[in-house]
């Protein structure tokens, strides 16, 4: 049976109507429609964890194998390198070199090329101090972001405003998409300033909760009126 990555979060937001993704949107589980109201059935049926029925959609489902050799293998390499942590997401692995001394990200990254140079399949990609081994295919964010919209049934709807809020570089995929729409709203979290397709930005994740507490806010001010 297929699972979820991400159940800790899941289980932390306890909210079942939700559509949650994780490894990039290559790992998506929403509630399983009830009714034919637009929204359409991709991906497999299975259960969270309280047996309540859900869609799983991993386009990248067959590679896990894979993802589980490269993990131990980058695992090997890390321990050679202090500071270096590899995290596993399923789908995708995680370099993160942010306690790694400068001297050493170059020696870091050749370690990683020698063992993803085994797999044509996969390919690194480089975010805020950490590196990211992926499948090799037509897949990101902003691909995820045009399924989810699909999929809900929300791609002809002019009444929809999708917001999308990020702060890596792969979230660019997904801003894409969003100024593509020409309707809604993409934010990147920095406290730099640095070139990007987002439309706004916000400096930090305080900055964030104060904005959604303001649109919870206006919403219900809407509600009223």
């Amino acid at each position: 049976m297929q699972t979820f990555f991400d159940w800790q979060v899941y289980e932390f937001v306890q909210l079942p109507e939700l559509y949650y993704a994780g490894s990039h949107g290559m790992d998506i589980m929403g509630p399983l429609p009830q009714t034919s109201n637009g929204v359409k059935t991709y991906g497999t049926k299975t259960l969270d964890g309280t047996g309540n029925e859900v869609v799983l959609f991993q386009p990248a489902n067959d590679i896990t194998c894979i993802m589980d050799e490269v993990y131990r293998l980058l695992e090997e390499k890390a321990r050679k390198i202090s500071g270096a942590r590899i995290e596993h997401n399923k789908f995708c692995v995680s370099v993160h070199f942010r306690c790694v001394k400068e001297e050493n990200w170059l020696h870091l990254a050749e370690e990683v090329n020698s063992v993803i140079k085994s797999y044509p399949n996969l390919y690194a990609t480089q975010g805020r101090k950490v590196l990211e081994i992926r499948p090799s295919i037509l897949w990101n964010k902003g691909r995820a972001l045009e399924f989810l919209i699909r999929t809900l049934g929300f791609a002809n709807r002019n009444g929809v405003f999708p917001i999308y809020i990020g702060d890596d570089q792969t979230d660019e995929d997904a801003f894409k998409v969003v100024a593509r729409r020409r309707h809604g709203l993409s934010i990147l979290v920095s406290d730099s300033v640095k070139e990007t397709h987002a439309s706004h930005s916000l400096q930090d994740p305080n900055e964030v909760l104060k904005f959604l507490q303001h649109l919870v806010k206006w919403r219900k001010m809407s509600v009223r009126s």
